[in-house]
C-alpha cells in the first residue's frame, strides 16, 4: 500500500493534467508511437543464436523489444521438453533472417511461418529465453529449482498488478525492426500452442543507432540518458563477476528481474529543469554527472562544492544507483508507450526495465531497496508489473535450450 504523503505528483494530477492522454489514446497514437517512434537505420546484421551464453544478455542493444511472459499448460515434462527443442530450432532459423519450417506446399494447411518479416533481414535479432519459479513447480523440479530463483519482496512505492507480473517461461526478443522482433515472439508463442500461453506481453523501443552516427546512449521519456552507469558488456572478466553463474546444471545462468515502470510524463513536463536535473543527478544535455562535464565522468557521491553541498544530491537517483560509485548489475532497459491509463486519465508510458545479474538477492534488491526508500525520481514513477527469471544456458550447435537443466 501506499502511503505517501501529498506529493507533486498528486499535487499536480489533481489539477486535472492527466486528462491530456484521453486524446491520443482515443487515436491510438499511443501505440503508434511504440511502433514508429524512432524510424530505423537500415541493419543487415546477425547475431548467431549458438553460444556459452544465450544472445540478447551482452549482445549490444538493439533499437527495438518485444517480450513476452507465458503460463505453462502442460505438466508433463516431455512436452517441454519437445517445446524447447522446437524453440531452439526455430531461434536459430529466425536469428539468421530464415522462415521456419517448410515453404507452404498444401492449400488446405496454414503455413509453418507467419510470413510478415518475410523480404525483411534479420536486424540483428536476438532471442532470449528464461524460465521463472513456476515452471520448476508445475513440472515437480523443484530439487533442481535455485534458491535465487524467487519472488521480490516488495518495495515501498510498488503498486504492482498482476496482468504485468509473473511467467513460468519468458521471451525477449531484441531486433532493429520493431515487425522483425514481433515477428519472432508470435512465431514462438504460435509454436507453443497446447504447452504454453501468453500471460503478458510488451513491445518497447529505445534510440541506440542513428542514422549516419555511431552508437549513443539511449535517452528515455523523461528526456535524460538512460543507461551510461552501465558496466561495459564486451569486458568478459567483470560479466564472470557480475552476470554469469558457474554452478553445476546452471552454468551459464543469468537472473533476470523484469519491472514495468510507469512514467507520470505530464507531471514530469511541468517540473522546472533545474529539478529534473536534481532529480536524476545528471545534467540533462549532456549527461554528465552532477559536477562533471562529460557523460562519462566518474560518478563523485561524495564530491562537494566549496560550501560543502554535495554536488550529486544524496537523494538523487544516480546517487543510489551506483552507491559505491559503480552500477553492479547490468541494464538492457526499453521505453514504451501504450496511450491511455484509464484508470488515471493519463499516458500509459513507461519504462521496462530490465537488469542481468548473478544474484538478484545481492544485487539487484539492495539496489532496488535504496531506490524505493530515497529516490527523488519516485515523485514521478510507480511501478506497475515484476517479474524473475533464470535465463537459461547457451547453446551449441546440436543442442538445445534447457538440456543442461533436464539432463
Amino acid at each position: 500500500m501506499l502511503k505517501k504523503e501529498v506529493s507533486r505528483r498528486n499535487v499536480l494530477k489533481a489539477g486535472g493534467i492527466g486528462m491530456a492522454g484521453l486524446f491520443i489514446g482515443a487515436s491510438g497514437a499511443g501505440s503508434l508511437l511504440s511502433m514508429t517512434a524512432s524510424a530505423d537505420k537500415k541493419s543487415t546484421g546477425t547475431v548467431s543464436f549458438y553460444g556459452k551464453y544465450q544472445a540478447g544478455i551482452t549482445t549490444d542493444t538493439q533499437n527495438h523489444l518485444y517480450f513476452a511472459a507465458l503460463m505453462l499448460t502442460t505438466t508433463d515434462v516431455a512436452d517441454v521438453k519437445k517445446l524447447l527443442k522446437e524453440w531452439t530450432e526455430s531461434a536459430a532459423s529466425m536469428a539468421e533472417g530464415k522462415l521456419i519450417g517448410k515453404p507452404a506446399e498444401n492449400v488446405l494447411l496454414p503455413p509453418d511461418d507467419t510470413g510478415e518479416a518475410a523480404g525483411l533481414d534479420a536486424s540483428n535479432l536476438t532471442m532470449t529465453f528464461g524460465v521463472g519459479p513456476g515452471f520448476f513447480e508445475k513440472l515437480n523440479l523443484s530439487s533442481k529449482k535455485p534458491k535465487e530463483l524467487a519472488a521480490l519482496p516488495a518495495f515501498s512505492f510498488d503498486a504492482l498488478e498482476e496482468e504485468w507480473s509473473g511467467g513460468d517461461l519468458c521471451i525477449q526478443a531484441c531486433a532493429d525492426d520493431p515487425q522483425v522482433a514481433f515477428r519472432a515472439v508470435r512465431n514462438l508463442v504460435r509454436i507453443a500452442h497446447g504447452k504454453a500461453q501468453l500471460k503478458w506481453t510488451q513491445a518497447a523501443f529505445q534510440r541506440t543507432k542513428q542514422a549516419n552516427t555511431e552508437s549513443e546512449t539511449p535517452r528515455n521519456l523523461f528526456g535524460f540518458k538512460d543507461g551510461t552507469g552501465n558496466p561495459d558488456h564486451t569486458n568478459n572478466s567483470l560479466m564472470k563477476d557480475l552476470v554469469w553463474v558457474n554452478d553445476g546444471w546452471m552454468t551459464g545462468v543469468t537472473y533476470m528481474v523484469v519491472r514495468r515502470v510507469q512514467m507520470f510524463i505530464e507531471v514530469w513536463d511541468r517540473t522546472a529543469i533545474g529539478e529534473q536535473e536534481a532529480t536524476f543527478g545528471r545534467y540533462r544535455d549532456s549527461g554528465a554527472p552532477m559536477g562533471g562535464k562529460k557523460e562519462f565522468d566518474p560518478v563523485q557521491i561524495d564530491k562537494t562544492d566549496e560550501n560543502g553541498n554535495k554536488l550529486i544530491p544524496a537523494d538523487s537517483h544516480t546517487a543510489l544507483a551506483h552507491g559505491d560509485g559503480k552500477m553492479k548489475l547490468l541494464r538492457r532497459s526499453y521505453s514504451y508507450a501504450d496511450g491511455l491509463d484509464k484508470k488515471t486519465g493519463s499516458f500509459d508510458a513507461g519504462l521496462l526495465f530490465i537488469s542481468f545479474q548473478k544474484s538478484a538477492s545481492n544485487q539487484f534488491i539492495p539496489i532496488q531497496t535504496r531506490l524505493a526508500n530515497k529516490d527523488k525520481l519516485n515523485e514521478y514513477t510507480i511501478h506497475r508489473g515484476s517479474a524473475v527469471f533464470a535465463c537459461l544456458p547457451g547453446v551449441k550447435k546440436g543442442g538445445w535450450l534447457g538440456e543442461t537443466l533436464f539432463r
